[in-house]
């Protein structure tokens, strides 16, 4: 079944220069819309629009749960 999943995640300094999204879209067969993002020297947020299997997408939350980010889903609270 195709879902729709909004995320978003903060990171620190040392993951800044980390190709995440790019990991995302080559691992992953799923949508990745971002629906902002601000990013610095010092660290950064995004918040992503995932689209695709609900395996696929959930492929993709555990690997974000496996770097050094705070994410989080849709506006709730950040996960460690």
């Amino acid at each position: 079944m195709k879902i729709k999943k909004n995320i978003h995640f903060e990171f620190e300094q040392e993951m800044v220069r980390e190709p995440l999204l790019y990991r995302i879209n080559r691992s992953f067969d799923v949508v990745v819309n971002i629906r902002g993002a601000s990013v610095t020297d010092q660290g950064g947020f995004m918040a992503l629009e995932l689209e695709g299997e609900t395996g696929e997408v959930e492929k993709v939350v555990d690997f974000l749960k496996s770097q050094a980010v705070k994410l989080g889903e849709g506006l709730g609270s950040y996960e460690r």
